[in-house]
Formats: structure tokens, sequence, C-alpha cells
């Protein structure tokens, strides 16, 4: 699937209880070809920032890092796999695990949202 996430802004939809995002946290993304980097922040989020290369299936693979609310440095690794929904926009489906911390592994899903 081709796919450009340039300037395309998501939000979770689901996430396992040991991930640290929720529903006020906010995903900026930008691509420049097969290179994509995100900023994110909000809910427990202090201040986070993931960088990923495109696969040759199209998933994208992915070390995030961020601080959250009480100052935890916290770092892990993701598989994200896009899907195009019925009304245009895109869904991330993410697996994930924590190389930091408790070291849990979990699964979660960001969608496309309008410009906030």
């Amino acid at each position: 699937m081709k796919y450009n996430l340039e300037g395309k802004i998501f939000a979770p939809i689901s996430n396992t209880g040991t991930g640290e995002v929720n529903d006020d946290t906010l995903f900026h993304y930008h691509q420049k070809d097969n290179l994509v980097w995100a900023e994110y922040d909000g809910g427990t989020i202090f201040k986070g920032h993931l960088i990923a290369k495109i696969m040759e299936n199209g998933n994208l693979d992915m070390q995030y890092q961020h601080i959250n609310t009480q100052g935890e440095l916290m770092f892990g690794k993701c598989i994200s796999t896009p899907e195009k929904m019925p009304d245009g926009r895109l869904k991330l489906n993410e697996k994930w695990q924590w190389l930091s911390g408790d070291k849990s592994s979990g699964y979660s899903e960001i969608i496309e949202v309008a410009d906030v």
C-alpha cells in the first residue's frame, strides 16, 4: 500500500495496559521517502519522538523514546502496519515492546484525525 504520512496527526483508539499512550496523546508525523519520524505528547507523555523506516512490505520498523509525566525516560521498538479505513483515513496497527522498564510488549491502534 502506498501512503504518505507527512503532516498527518494520529490519536490512539486502543492500547495494551502496560502502554503509556492514552486518549490525550497526539502523534505528529513526517515523512521523506522511506524515512518516517514523529513527535508526540499529551496525557502521561511529557515529550516523545519516534523514528522509522518503511520496509518493503509497507510496514514501519520503528523505535521510540519519551519522557513521561513522572520524569522517567522510556524507550522501545514497534512494528506498525498501516491500514486504509473505508473513510480514507489511515490506521496504524502497532505491535510494540518496551526496551526499558518491565520490558513488556503490547498492541495499540492509532488513527488519523482531522487537524486539531
